[in-house]
């Protein structure tokens, strides 16, 4: 199975992944504009994010996005629509590890207009060949509230397994909810896509 075209500039670290649909690139400072601030303060759209306890400015965006450029260790890009050159979500891959060669991906897509269409399961799949054959990484993994059924079943789709569950791991409304952990390995993913193939 041939994969996505992929450059990266390793001086810059600048990096663009792509498939018919999407493409992925470093996440700018321009990205902070109002599009992005009204998807961090959505309650509909940050309902499973970490960062919904405490509203977020555009300063507080900023930070985040400038403390993550050029950080090898966490690699942050935005998601686009291809034919409309559209920012719509963001997905991290790290913290890496790379002594023992994993790392975790967590996404969101923030553009409500894009639910439902797979673009996660496109993303995941485009960050997966990514981690596994450009920085030979051997361990994915995430993690999702259980309520979380869409990203389950998008990490799902791209080959991860349910690996556990951890009881009351958040709450929510004052209600224990738990956290699925799904991983894939290196191998795991080449067996799919040989099969696939």
């Amino acid at each position: 199975m041939p994969t996505p075209n992929k450059t990266q500039d390793t001086a810059s670290k600048n990096y663009y992944l792509e498939n018919d649909n999407i493409y992925l690139r470093n996440v700018d400072i321009k990205d902070v504009n109002d599009r992005y601030y009204q998807w961090m303060n959505d309650p509909h759209v940050n309902q499973f994010l970490e960062t919904r306890f405490i509203v977020q400015s555009k300063e507080k965006i900023a930070e985040f996005v400038i403390s993550k450029d050029g950080n090898k260790d966490e690699i942050l890009l935005a998601i686009c629509d291809k034919k409309l050159n559209l920012h719509i979500g963001n997905i991290k891959l790290g913290p890496i590890n790379w002594y023992h060669r994993r790392a975790e991906i967590s996404l969101l897509i923030g553009d409500k207009n894009y639910w439902g269409k797979g673009i996660a399961t496109q993303t995941i799949k485009l960050i997966s060949e990514f981690a596994i054959f450009q920085l030979n990484l051997n361990k994915l993994t995430a993690g999702a509230y259980k309520t979380n059924v869409g990203s389950i079943k998008a990490f799902e789709n791209c080959g991860f397994k349910i690996e556990g569950e951890v009881e009351d791991y958040a709450l929510v409304n004052n209600e224990g909810i738990s956290l699925i952990k799904i991983g894939m390995t290196a191998k795991q993913f080449n067996n799919m896509n040989k099969s696939e193939g």
